[in-house]
């Protein structure tokens, strides 16, 4: 089963409804704010910069941006015309944020037209991470900025102890909805490969107890991806979307992943 993410555009509108609900939801988590807020800081984001965000989707690290101290203007581009559309009503207020169609692969920006460029959980997606960052370097200019945010997806857990069922649910869930979960781990060599300076790796730890969002949505996304691929029935997978609830309720759910921010420059 491929990444969604990565084939976005051929999703049907369940499937979209819920991308876009678990960005959303993801992005109002305090923990992500706090990681998106601290990584940003280090971008060295200059007064009245034009910042791109490749992969917006939703958009809301668009509008993030678009609260930060003196940013011009904040352009999302995304693949996903529904992802899109969904920003656009998202930012409707925000008179310095536009949204473009485009792959982060072959942007459809003039070369060095942004002051920054930000990645925000995409190249974890992306079969050719190379590409993007190729094409992030040729719209920077000269002495701008790129920030990258990602997971480093391997590391997933819902386990507390061996042989624990909600390990196949993390086991489904990758696949699923990452294409490259081991992708952080060559990111500093792929921004020195791609022209950058000044690239070095910031982990970020993410742990979800008693509230768990982001990870109880693991659980619940890998039962699913589970009954589809027809390793389990729904009576399973539904037990299993329970037991992780159940955890929740008796104060015993546990899910970790390790998330790792990058600042570089384009020489000049």
């Amino acid at each position: 089963m491929p990444d969604v993410y990565a084939i976005i555009t051929e999703a049907d509108p369940a499937e979209i409804e819920q991308v876009a609900t678990a960005m959303e939801a993801s992005a109002a988590d305090p923990q992500h704010q706090a990681m998106t807020v601290q990584y940003l800081s280090q971008a060295g984001i200059p007064p009245y910069a034009r910042v791109l965000e490749i992969g917006s989707g939703t958009g809301a690290i668009s509008r993030m941006l678009a609260d930060w101290p003196k940013v011009r203007a904040v352009v999302g581009v995304d693949p996903s015309p529904d992802l899109l559309a969904r920003a656009r009503q998202l930012a409707a207020g925000l008179p310095n944020v536009s949204f473009q169609q485009g792959d982060g692969r072959d942007l459809p920006f003039e070369t060095a037209s942004f002051d920054v460029v930000v990645i925000h959980r995409v190249l974890s997606h992306v079969p050719e991470p190379e590409a993007v960052l190729a094409e992030a370097g040729r719209v920077l200019r000269p002495g701008g900025s790129l920030a990258v945010f990602d997971g480093d997806y391997s590391t997933i857990t819902l386990s507390t102890g061996a042989a624990d069922p909600l390990a196949a649910c993390v086991e489904a869930f990758t696949p699923a909805c990452i294409t490259d979960p081991w992708v952080v781990r060559r990111l500093p060599a792929l921004v020195r490969d791609a022209g950058f300076t000044g690239g070095r790796l910031h982990s970020h730890g993410f742990v979800q107890t008693s509230e768990p969002g982001d990870m109880l949505s693991i659980a619940d996304r890998g039962a699913d991806a589970l009954a589809a691929a027809g390793r389990i029935g729904p009576g399973l997978a539904a037990a299993l979307k329970a037991e992780a609830r159940r955890r929740v309720e008796a104060g015993s759910f546990f899910g970790h992943v390790a998330y790792a921010s990058l600042i570089a420059r384009k020489p000049g």
